[in-house]
């Protein structure tokens, strides 16, 4: 791995091909109208698979993002002359701007493998919020309920060219994503650090940094969420 961490040449090359099958479409639908036409800021911006369609919605967009790699990627594509970005830890990097919006999507908060991090990623995100701005996190469950008495791993993906295992430590709440895509005879392998967070646990992180809930969903088509939705998107706004 170079500079950019697990995130880099190869892997960001691969990205979108690997990773950014999903359609966007809802999830920038929902951003569009908590950002108002505003001011929004994506941590983790990667590919800018959401960021580019919105800002194409009118939706003044800019970024953070650690990967070189991943940023390189985003700039060969239409409309990505119209968003800056900054390298930077979006725990820690700080712009001399307030958004009315800023969101971290895909699981991204996991990447983030100790809570202080994770906590420094609220607070982060509050400072760069407009009062009534609102921060949104997508993120998985996490997935205990499914874990067998004892057992560590857990398959989450399985087609003809791609296997996905989470190897799962229940105490630290870290967790190790593997990936192992087999194409054209050939082998490849990419298995991330992760720590998994609970929506309580979310809540209270929001609260240390001043942020209130107002939103959870299971879905961005605003599904409600319950006791076996397997995903969530939350917002808290800054009063």
């Amino acid at each position: 791995m170079d500079q950019d961490g697990y995130f880099d040449a190869d892997t960001a090359a691969r990205y979108d091909a690997d990773h950014g099958g999903a359609d966007p479409s809802d999830a920038v639908r929902v951003l569009a109208e908590f950002a108002a036409k505003g001011k929004a800021l994506e941590f983790a911006i990667g590919t800018g698979r959401v960021a580019l369609p919105l800002s194409a919605m009118g939706v003044a967009v800019q970024g953070i993002e650690l990967s070189e790699a991943m940023v390189a990627q985003m700039q060969v594509k239409p409309g990505a002359e119209r968003i800056p970005v900054t390298i930077g830890d979006m725990t820690t990097t700080r712009l001399e701007i307030s958004f009315d919006l800023v969101f971290l999507v895909f699981n991204t908060i996991n990447n983030l493998t100790t809570q202080e991090a994770q906590v420094a990623c609220f607070q982060n995100a509050a400072r760069h919020l407009a009062p009534g701005g609102h921060f949104f996190i997508e993120v998985q469950v996490p997935p205990i309920q499914r874990l067998p008495e004892g057992e560590t791993l857990l398959a989450f993906a399985r087609d003809d060219t791609h296997f996905g295992t989470d190897e799962i430590d229940v105490v630290s709440q870290r967790f190790s994503s593997h990936h192992v895509w087999t194409e054209g005879g050939k082998t490849r392998t990419l298995s991330v650090p992760m720590r998994y967070v609970w929506p309580s646990e979310l809540d209270l992180m929001a609260r240390l940094a001043g942020l209130e809930p107002v939103h959870r969903w299971a879905d961005w088509r605003k599904t409600p969420f319950g006791p076996t939705s397997r995903a969530h998107v939350s917002a808290w706004r800054k009063p």
